[in-house]
């Protein structure tokens, strides 16, 4: 396990809690997450892993209770103003779904390359880094095809392109790997190990794959709302 000598802790979450309508989906949770480490949440359907993991994303907003808080790299997220949160959003955080959502109209290189444009970086600049990105994920050959030209582990991999592209601290995925073959799994997984290890980002990965869950630095198990 690759964690920072100093144990930053790079996610703190607190009392987190979430309604819809009468339905108290989550209930009071803490979390605490160090700077390099790879966290799975397993759980039953239902049990509120992929609210908490929106959540901590900022692509949706806890209940406003008194004590409730939310930390990511230092910065006090349910503070911040809408346009700053969603600077922060694109430059710090990096998102991998199941469903890969690549714009199907776009190559393999515009995908990778939007999140930096909606950042404001040069066009040049950005195609070069994207070029780069596609190339480790062994997709050099592949950058000018579209979507649906690709096999779903590459484009899988183009949206982990995609999710890396601003350089953020942290990666949050959605059963990255639940629409994919089982080889294809496999070496999804194993990809954000040698990520982590390259280049330090933190990963927290919702996942109904227990194999890849238990190969994390640490499993958490959400029940009814909450961590147990």
């Amino acid at each position: 396990m690759l964690l920072c000598e100093k144990f930053i802790l790079m996610i703190i979450a607190k009392n987190i809690h979430k309604y819809y309508d009468s339905l108290h989906v989550l209930k009071g949770v803490d979390l605490h997450i160090k700077q390099g480490e790879i966290v799975s949440i397993v759980g039953a359907s239902g049990a509120g892993k992929t609210t908490l993991l929106q959540i901590l994303g900022t692509l949706d907003n806890p209940a406003k209770e008194s004590d409730t808080s939310l930390e990511i790299n230092k910065e006090n997220l349910l503070i911040m103003k809408d346009k700053a949160l969603s600077k922060f959003r694109n430059t710090h955080l990096g998102f991998i779904f199941q469903f890969h959502q690549l714009l199907p109209e776009f190559t393999a290189l515009e995908n990778v390359c939007i999140p930096a444009y909606i950042a404001g970086k040069e066009k040049a600049t950005t195609e070069a880094e994207a070029k780069k990105l596609l190339d480790y994920l062994g997709l050099s050959d592949r950058i000018n095809h579209k979507p649906n030209e690709l096999s779903g582990g590459e484009q899988q991999r183009v949206a982990v392109a995609r999710a890396l592209i601003n350089k953020p601290a942290v990666i949050f995925a959605d059963e990255p790997s639940g629409n994919l073959d089982t080889a294809s799994a496999e070496n999804l997984h194993q990809l954000f190990f040698k990520l982590r290890d390259e280049f330090g980002q933190t990963f927290v990965i919702v996942t109904h794959n227990e194999t890849f869950a238990n190969m994390a630095d640490r499993k958490l198990v959400m029940k009814d709302g909450l961590i147990v």
